[in-house]
């Protein structure tokens, strides 16, 4: 293997990595948004039915 084959893969691998790390970072954020839509849906709720 040369050296241009060896980058390319550590180039791919690093990749691979950053694009499971942005995936993760979405679901943490997805998650987040869901929770605080679904605090919010419940408190207007209770507002609504006093």
């Amino acid at each position: 293997m040369n050296e241009a084959d060896k980058d390319k893969a550590r180039d791919r691998k690093i990749a691979e990595n950053e694009a499971e790390r942005q995936t993760t970072g979405d679901v943490r954020v997805s998650t987040w948004a869901i929770a605080i839509f679904v605090c919010l849906s419940l408190a207007g709720w209770v507002f609504m039915h006093r």
